[in-house]
């Protein structure tokens, strides 16, 4: 088994046509998306689980597809969280592992979002459920009840529950998205969906994962990122494992964005791996020799 990296870095997803001729070649198909995209990162977030698990077949394919080093964040389904809001869960949480054990060690920690609905009168429940969970699988929680972000006993319970258990609290940093004048369709969609709460960089256990969603444009970023890059240093040297998810909206440029992180990383640790270059087609690599 390959040992795990110092730090993990990604999108939310690895299928998007609108990163041919940046991630992808631009005659790159929808199959070669996978491959092509697991060749640069080394995680990616699992959204599609949320409203599907997938067949078996697709499951033996993203393995295949993707290298021994990379690590796939599934969301659990919505039916968990959403439907039976974590209760009476037995048989789908069975179903759950078994789709999933196929991964094995090419699993990063399976995350759990939760509703804005599910507030601190739900905790017991959430505890109820963690206490189901498979020891085989790491996981995180992602919150959006206001009372969840007030620096109250609700926070307070909420943080302690997930150290007791040793689940990551997923920080879902939307600050930049929310300080955005733009009026493209792509911002604005962002803004209507995405959760507008107060930032945190919570640490609950041994990895910290982060879903940054940030500007269409890499310079707007980047005091943002400059802070984000200093936060994952510190998490490195001090022996945590870093999981960063890089959004924008319509996520057209999150691969770029992504690989600026990484560089802004790398400024603050060295030693840390480059970020492998994007595939090219064959023949612009052939016409960059001459």
């Amino acid at each position: 088994m390959e040992p795990p990296a110092p730090f993990y870095l990604g999108c939310p997803e690895w299928a998007n046509a609108d990163w041919r001729g940046s991630l992808f070649p631009e005659g790159a198909k929808p199959a070669d998306f996978l491959r092509g995209y697991a060749s640069v990162f080394n995680t990616v977030e699992g959204n599609t689980t949320f409203y599907a698990l997938p067949r078996a077949e697709i499951i033996a394919r993203w393995k295949d597809e993707t290298p021994e080093t990379f690590r796939f964040c599934l969301k659990m389904p919505q039916r968990l969280s959403h439907e039976l809001r974590l209760q009476g869960v037995e048989a789908d949480l069975t179903q759950m592992f078994r789709t999933f054990a196929p991964l094995e060690s090419r699993l990063g920690p399976l995350f759990l979002q939760l509703p804005a609905s599910f507030g601190p009168r739900d905790l017991p429940a959430l505890e109820a459920f963690l206490e189901q969970l498979s020891a085989d699988f790491r996981y995180a929680v992602e919150v959006r009840h206001p009372e969840f972000f007030s620096r109250g006993p609700a926070e307070n319970r909420l943080d302690a529950l997930l150290q007791r258990h040793q689940v990551a609290r997923m920080v879902f940093d939307t600050t930049e998205l929310y300080s955005s004048t733009e009026t493209d369709p792509d911002t604005r969609e962002a803004q209507r969906k995405k959760p507008r709460v107060a930032f945190r960089d919570t640490v609950t256990t041994d990895h910290a994962l982060v879903r940054y969603v940030g500007h269409l444009e890499d310079s707007r970023n980047l005091p943002a990122l400059h802070r984000w890059a200093d936060q994952v240093a510190r998490w490195i040297q001090a022996g945590l494992t870093p999981w960063f998810f890089v959004h924008t909206p319509g996520d057209r440029t999150a691969p770029e964005l992504a690989q600026t992180f990484h560089q802004l990383v790398r400024q603050r640790l060295p030693e840390l791996p480059e970020l492998p270059a994007f595939p090219q087609d064959p023949e612009a690599a052939q016409l960059s020799l001459f």
